[in-house]
This record gives C-alpha cells, structure tokens and sequence, in this order.
C-alpha cells in the first residue's frame, strides 16, 4: 500500500490548464464532485468539440483578477447542494495541482459567489492520494491570489 499525503481542511490549489494559478479550496469529503465558481459560462465549438468559456474570480470577495477559462465540456449533471437543492451543472476536466502533486479532476461549474471558498474539492479527486487532518490547513502554503 502506498503512503498518503496529510492534508488540511482547506488548501490552497492551481489550475494550470485554466490559467488559475492559486485559489482558496475547501477540502470536502462528504461532496462527492468538485466544484468551481464561474459565471459567464458559454458554451461553444472549437472544431467538432464541445467547449465551455467562462470567468473566475479566484480571490474571495474581490472582482480582480478575473481569469477568462476555456476547458472541453464534458456532460451536464444534475448536482444536490448541502442544503438539498438540485442543480443542473456543466462538468469540464482539468489538471489541478495541490503542492507537488498534479493530476486530472472533474469540475462542476457554478456561482459559489456566497459561499466561504471559490472551489471546493471533494472526495472524487482526493480517493487514494490524501488523507485530510480536520485540525490544519495550507499545508502546502498560502499562495491565494497568483495567477499564472
């Protein structure tokens, strides 16, 4: 059996493929699917792909920067909130990088404009890689706000 990383309840996580270079990310087992707060989602065809272009603001409570995204769509899904209500999400793939690790996850897209953090990652992402410490957080640092 391999070693698993320890993780905190909250880290902070790049999307490469996105340009999103750090954003604050709770880290969620009881969520199944991770999920990203975007808005102005269109979608659109780059030759006979199905692609999704949409905004993220990756600092919480601010405007700036704003990162124009485009990612492969990949299905719609109906998705159930937390709080029990349903909603129907687009999902796109893409490389997430948490610390030194880097690998591909599925993200639902959404407004998360009134939650606490702009992305969270569930369970889905995180099976047979972390184990996550409820007690800490940013074991990998605190890097909010970079934009590569």
């Amino acid at each position: 059996m391999r070693a698993k990383t320890i993780i905190g309840w909250r880290e902070c996580v790049g999307l490469p493929g996105l340009g999103v270079g750090a954003v604050k990310a709770k880290i969620d087992t009881g969520a199944r699917t991770s999920a990203l707060h975007a808005f102005d989602v269109r979608r659109f065809k780059k030759g006979d792909e199905a692609w999704v272009r949409f905004t993220v603001h990756p600092i919480k409570r601010k405007r700036r920067p704003q990162v124009v995204c485009e990612a492969k769509f990949v299905d719609i899904r109906n998705v159930t909130s937390s709080n029990g209500a349903r909603e129907r999400r687009i999902f796109i793939t893409t490389q997430v990088q948490l610390g030194p690790y880097k690998f591909p996850i599925e993200l639902s897209l959404t407004n998360r404009d009134e939650m606490g953090y702009r992305m969270l990652l569930g369970r889905q992402a995180l099976k047979r890689r972390f184990i996550v410490d409820s007690g800490i957080s940013y074991t990998f640092g605190k890097k909010e706000g970079q934009v590569s």
